[in-house]
């Protein structure tokens, strides 16, 4: 069967689930009552399908798009190799750096080429073997992943930081005032609104250390940074998701949902009417609590318990809120814009907490530090036969602009 069948199949057994779903919710709200428990058992069950089937879909979407990535990648590699004793010196280079970083992978570090090849390259640091700089063609190819695994990354504005040990951002934090009717020879009223002020960007550390079977490690010598890279990507992108969306901001990035005069300040907080539930209204207020300008391109981010709770909604034409992505490229959308499901956004309905956000993460900032290193730890594990490595890589996100976002509040 091939892949666009099985994607086929798969988005029309999810929106089998997603009807008999609605079916007994329907059914209940026709009859002004509540669900009964066997109807909330069979609507759990086929929320939880859909859900699955969802993720399932995603999965085999991206590795569709990963093997694409990959063929293509295969191809340049080739080509690269086949042009490297004629390539530029950059070129030649490159290759050095890679072969050095597999040597030391995979524990070759004592022979006279990975010597002469380490001392070739200016910027790796502690040419005895403590770690290496990864080099960027494998930084690259870490950062491609984690894109996809944390949406906030995908979606934010990625900036590298190359020497400064901080990025300046510079913000309008009030609007100058509208402009006078005048004649043509007068200039207008001096304007003494408008200010700016300065949000500073600083790469923190961030480590993360995992464990290879020697055995396996060298089954894997032809590419052992592909199985080092897979194991670090997600561990690497759980810890930025996290930070995106609840960082506090104390050496760390400062998340969406976090209130804060630096990113997005109490005033962008729309108050629902319930104390423990979202309602039709609610979702209304706060995607049009944003300016139409920063509408475009915009998206909800919930918890999935949020979303099982917005999948119930509908709007005065009797119309669902939420609509699934049961067609290829298609995302599920609330109020026709794209939803990010995270289960690292908060989940908690309980009064005064918030539960969802609604803006244009192109307003979210992110600095990376171009410098990732790598490890290699040789006897920490030797009893059980592994090879420990770690992985140390600095970046900072925050929202520059709080007026492109709004978060709801529980009341």
């Amino acid at each position: 069967m091939s892949d666009t069948k099985n994607l086929k199949d798969l988005r029309e057994k999810r929106g089998i689930a997603i009807a008999a779903a609605r079916a007994v919710s329907d059914k209940a709200a026709a009859e002004k009552r509540g669900m009964t428990t066997e109807e909330q058992s069979i609507y759990d069950n086929a929320w939880a399908e859909q859900e699955a089937l969802g993720k399932t879909i995603q999965a085999q979407e991206r590795q569709i798009e990963l093997d694409k990535e990959l063929a293509t990648q295969q191809d340049a590699e080739a080509r690269a190799r086949e042009t490297t004793q004629g390539g530029s010196d950059g070129d030649q280079r490159a290759q050095k750096h890679l072969a050095a970083f597999r040597k030391y992978l995979t524990g070759r570090i004592g022979t006279e080429a990975y010597q002469n090849e380490v001392r070739s390259l200016q910027n790796d640091s502690d040419a005895a073997g403590g770690y290496l700089t990864l080099p960027l063609q494998l930084q690259n190819d870490i950062i491609v992943p984690l894109k996809d695994l944390v949406f906030v990354r995908a979606g934010a504005t990625v900036i590298p930081v190359t020497s400064a040990d901080a990025l300046g951002c510079p913000t309008l934090s009030a609007d100058p005032a509208d402009a006078d009717w005048t004649n043509e020879l007068s200039t207008g009223s001096e304007d003494s609104t408008m200010a700016f002020g300065r949000r500073d960007l600083k790469p923190h550390p961030t480590a993360k250390r995992i464990k290879i079977s020697g055995k396996l490690l060298r089954v894997a010598a032809l590419n052992p940074e592909s199985l080092v890279m897979d194991r670090f990507t997600y561990k690497f992108a759980v810890t930025e998701e996290k930070a995106f969306l609840t960082g506090s901001g104390a050496n760390q990035p400062l998340g969406l949902f976090t209130a804060s005069a630096a990113g997005i300040d109490t005033s962008r907080d729309v108050s629902c009417a319930l104390t423990t539930a979202i309602g039709a209204d609610d979702l209304i207020s706060t995607k049009y609590s944003v300016k139409a300008q920063y509408r475009p391109g915009s998206g909800w981010i919930f918890n999935r318990t949020g979303v099982k709770q917005v999948a119930k909604l509908k709007d005065g034409e009797g119309q669902y809120l939420w609509q699934a992505g049961l067609q290829a490229g298609s995302p599920d959308r609330i109020l026709g814009d794209p939803v990010k499901e995270s289960e690292y956004a908060p989940s908690t309905f309980t009064t005064g907490k918030y539960v969802g956000l609604y803006g244009n993460l192109k307003y979210y900032y992110i600095a990376d530090a171009l410098t990732m290193t790598v490890q290699r730890l040789n006897e920490l594990y030797a009893e059980s036969a592994q090879i420990g490595f770690i992985m140390r890589k600095e970046t900072d996100g925050m929202p520059v602009l709080a007026e492109a976002f709004a978060r709801m509040k529980l009341a």
